[in-house]
């Protein structure tokens, strides 16, 4: 009986894990962009109420991949944060860029056609609470 008890809870655990899907999975970065390298877009964070936050939200071309890149970027501790590239300022049509880190550089995926995404977004997955938007304008 107890080990029915226990073996409940993991099941459950293990088959509630979501799968990253293309868009959403970890890619590799390209090489390092030179300095002097102008950005496609770029905007500056704006936070929520209650959350502190600066920085900027720049898109280069490097290579054959975009990246959306935080410069001089740091925002309140929060769970589960979250770069997006949205096509509104609200985290409803987005691709999920990956969880916010110590890396500032983010590849968005060949599939997405830039032109459609105007904002990046710091939003909390767990809670469902948007930190930061940055709308972008094309340089």
């Amino acid at each position: 009986m107890k080990k029915n008890v226990f073996m409940l809870p993991l099941c459950l655990l293990i088959f509630s894990c979501e799968v990253e899907g293309d868009l959403t999975r970890d890619a590799e970065l390209g090489a390092p962009i030179p300095e002097n390298t102008p950005s496609i877009a770029a905007g500056n964070f704006i936070p929520t109420s209650g959350i502190k936050v600066t920085g900027s939200a720049k898109i280069y071309k490097n290579g054959n991949l975009n990246e959306v890149r935080l410069e001089n970027f740091s925002i309140s501790s929060g769970p589960d944060l979250k770069v997006y590239l949205s096509k509104s300022a609200t985290p409803t049509d987005f691709v999920n860029l990956g969880n916010v880190t110590s890396s500032t550089v983010y590849t968005i995926p060949s599939q997405v056609d830039l032109s459609g995404y105007k904002y990046v977004l710091i939003h909390c997955q767990q809670y469902n609470h948007l930190f930061a938007v940055a709308q972008l304008s094309q340089n």
